[in-house]
């Protein structure tokens, strides 16, 4: 069990696949997308998770994150029960100083979509921004990919 803190941003261009140090293919799928907690399903390239996520704090940066590795195999077979709508990206890594920015290209409904999240070891930590990051959207629940799966990005324009 641990806490997770982290902010989340849109990203306003593409320089940030030139930082790029790995990026890897993401589908996922909720089973319970109840307020109270996520179960998500992912296929991390080769490798199932299932993830359990409780409710965020009040300025949506830190909510309590559990997960555990499962076979490819379970992880096929579970997105087959989730809920409706599936989320397909690349998540590329970006080390920029001391941090590393987890950047997820949105595909499917959800094309056009950029988002860019840095984990922080407390809520008032301190971080450089790169160029390419643009406004904060912490705490907005339409950019949760619980959210994204029911009311995609394609929806909003």
């Amino acid at each position: 069990m641990a806490q997770e803190i982290e902010r989340k941003f849109l990203v306003k261009n593409n320089d940030f696949k030139k930082e790029s140090y790995s990026n890897s293919k993401i589908v996922q799928g909720f089973l319970s997308t109840v307020p109270e907690r996520t179960v998500r399903i992912r296929i991390k390239d080769n490798n199932g998770f299932i993830t359990v996520k409780g409710v965020t704090n009040n300025s949506g940066t830190s909510r309590f994150e559990w997960e555990k590795e499962i076979s490819v195999e379970e992880a096929t077979d579970l997105l087959k029960i989730s809920e409706p709508g599936i989320i397909d990206k690349t998540r590329f890594n970006v080390k920029f100083g001391k941090h590393t920015f987890e950047v997820d290209e949105f595909y499917g409904e959800n094309k056009g979509l950029i988002v860019a999240e840095v984990e922080l070891n407390s809520e008032d930590e301190y971080f450089i921004k790169p160029a390419w990051l643009g406004e904060e959207v912490t705490g907005q629940l339409k950019y949760y990919n619980s959210v994204l799966m029911k009311n995609p990005y394609k929806n909003w324009m």
